[in-house]
């Protein structure tokens, strides 16, 4: 007995693998079917007509018939069910005309619906179509062997040439090139590769050779966990999404006991199977993760991964925003903000101070040599003699015959040097700005004041200023930086709410009392640090250059660390859940539509069927123009800011 049930199992099984891979070749054939019937008909032939569209009926409820069988075997009442009882019913009462034209539109428009659906997930196909397979690792004899790209450990080194996909996230070791790197970035542009640059998994070379030390492979490079993240995040349902399963359940059973009273009431079985017909909520049940789908689609082909449907209806209700300062407001590096220039030449200036800053390895002596550097100043072929590093006060030397010093008040008062009124509150306008100074003295004069600070990102102010006409009501900077600092940047990015000097608990504290408070939050970090913020956040919005920690913690990763990635994926946000809102709307209107014409009598099996099918194409493309929403000109803007 169990052989048999086994035997029969796998026949069933088989059966259905048939119908599936068949199922198009199935709905044309039903559709030569009705034709041939139809023309019967014209023909004068009415036994040819009947005959010919109870076989297309058959036939193409065979693969509807399948899916309900499969369904209820996991206790789940499908759409399938309800037009295979249809079918059951039109044959009854002999209408194979309405049995045919209903399985073939059911039919149609399944396959219409999987063309359709296809486009939306080209995001990733596109992704995991780059996915290199193999790599050339150079040998100690300096040989290349091909292996499998899964062969491949950290340490080794790969060559990649031009119009090759690099196969593991390293460093660039020797050669030098561009490398395409929109498919983790989103960056439009090729991206100049020297030694010592960082690169990723599944770019492409455009021109150029590499070798790369592989420091990632395999599932842990960037690119694998792009693909990952997208795929997990396009099978993650959005609240939408978990209502309408939820409201499924007792739909479908619902319809089924409509009909049975309609029939019970009426003693009509058409009426009553029309009913079954009608019911079918294709376009309630697809509506939701088709505008998922295309949403998180969108974001992933500029770089912007949101992870699941959940996430970007959260995302989308968010009114305040949080940011870390250093590394995310700003880029993290310190660099020469302002010159005062208190000498007739000021190009000597920058020269004998880069020259001076030459002999020290401290952060400030390194902006101002990358200042001179900037400036195309020749520094290094001056003559230095008798240099002096004091410790907390700064550096002096004889350079090419000029006494030279530079440093803190405390060094100008160990040379008996003495600023001006002008001078020192100039001094004192800058440390106030959070500035870092730096007084440089020639010949025993006071000859410049250098600003360096850490520099904010360009064009960040309108890029804030944008996230506010978004639909951002609250933006606040929590940084562990000094006050001063801290409402300095405030202050020129139009920032409401600052709060400095904080250790990473602190922020979470803010985090945790602007949600108490009401408001939706979402994060936005790069660091170790930021990850608890990020973790306890309704929203954590990572950037791409940031840590893995920080963007295993976040529900929304930024590729390019770009702001104009942040605003569109924002944007995007709220036009996903308004888009899943309207093709809510478009499926309850079309059931109100159908119920009303079957009462008024303008509505039939068949055409119900028709106008069915039709809303579920009509909530796919309405869905499909998520796919291109922001256009050429967002993708640009994006890569601008990157």
């Amino acid at each position: 007995m169990n052989l048999s049930m086994s035997e029969r199992g796998k026949h069933i099984m088989k059966f259905q693998q048939f119908l599936q891979k068949n199922q198009t070749t199935i709905t044309w054939l039903s559709a030569a079917l009705i034709v041939i019937g139809y023309a019967a008909k014209f023909l004068g032939q009415p036994t040819i007509y009947a005959v010919v569209l109870a076989i297309a009926s058959i036939i193409a409820v065979m693969p509807i018939a399948m899916h309900a069988y499969q369904a209820i075997r996991v206790k789940v009442i499908s759409i399938e069910f309800l037009v295979t009882l249809a079918v059951i019913g039109a044959f009854v009462i002999g209408e194979y005309n309405e049995s045919a034209i209903v399985t073939f539109l059911f039919l149609f428009g399944n396959f219409l619906e999987q063309k359709t659906l296809s486009k939306t997930r080209e995001s990733i196909k596109s992704l995991t179509e780059m996915a290199p397979t193999t790599a050339q690792v150079v040998q100690a004899d300096g040989s290349l062997e091909e292996i499998d790209v899964d062969d491949v450990d950290e340490g080794d080194v790969v060559r990649v040439k031009t119009g090759a996909a690099i196969p593991v996230d390293g460093n660039v070791v020797s050669g030098s090139g561009y490398a395409d790197e929109a498919a983790v970035t989103g960056e439009s542009r090729a991206v100049s590769k020297q030694v010592g640059d960082q690169v990723f998994s599944g770019t492409m070379l455009s021109d150029g050779f590499l070798d790369v030390e592989a420091t990632k492979v395999g599932d842990d490079t960037t690119f694998a966990k792009i693909v990952e993240l997208v795929e997990d995040a396009q099978d993650t349902k959005s609240h939408a999404e978990k209502f309408i399963d939820r409201f499924a359940q007792y739909y479908t059973p619902a319809v089924l006991v409509l009909a049975a009273l309609v029939f019970i009431f009426t003693k009509d079985l058409r009426t009553a199977i029309t009913v079954l017909v009608l019911g079918c909520p294709g376009a309630l049940v697809i509506g939701a993760p088709v505008s998922n789908v295309a949403g998180i689609g969108n974001g992933a082909k500029r770089g912007i991964l949101v992870k699941g449907g959940e996430a970007m209806d959260t995302f989308a209700k968010v009114d305040t925003f949080v940011f870390d300062k250093t590394g995310t407001l700003t880029t993290g590096k310190t660099a020469v903000d302002q010159v005062l220039t208190y000498t007739d030449d000021e190009n000597q200036l920058v020269r004998l101070t880069a020259a001076l800053e030459s002999l020290s390895d401290h952060p400030l002596g390194r902006a101002l040599t990358q200042y001179a550097d900037n400036q195309g100043q020749d520094y290094q072929s001056l003559t230095i003699t008798d240099s002096n590093t004091i410790k907390g006060q700064g550096i002096a030397a004889t350079i090419d015959g000029h006494h030279v010093c530079a440093g803190n008040t405390k060094l100008l008062a160990a040379h008996d040097l003495h600023l001006t009124d002008e001078q020192a509150a100039s001094l004192h306008e800058l440390a106030s700005a959070g500035a870092s100074t730096v007084i440089v003295a020639i010949d025993d004069q006071i000859a410049g004041i250098f600003a360096i600070a850490d520099q904010i990102r360009e064009g960040m102010a309108d890029q804030l200023a944008n996230l506010r006409q978004a639909g951002a009501k609250h933006l606040v900077m929590l940084t562990g930086d000094n006050q001063a600092t801290a409402e300095h940047v405030a202050n020129r990015l139009g920032i409401d709410e600052v709060h400095a000097e904080l250790m990473p608990e602190d922020k979470v504290t803010f985090v945790q009392q602007f949600k108490a408070d009401g408001r939706t939050v979402a994060f936005v970090g790069d660091g170790i640090n930021d990850s608890p913020s990020l973790a306890t956040a309704d929203i954590g919005i990572a950037m791409g250059s940031g840590t893995d920690v920080a963007i295993e913690t976040s529900d929304v990763v930024l590729m390019q660390s770009s702001f104009a990635a942040l605003n569109h994926a924002y944007r995007l946000a709220k036009k996903t859940v308004l888009n899943t809102r309207e093709n809510v709307a478009i499926a309850i209107a079309v059931v109100a539509f159908l119920l009303i014409g079957l009462i008024a009598g303008f509505i039939y099996m068949a055409s119900g069927m028709f106008v069915h099918e039709a809303s579920i194409l009509v909530v796919i493309f309405n869905a499909m123009r998520l796919i291109s929403f922001g256009g050429k000109k967002a993708q640009a803007l994006t890569a601008q800011q990157a």
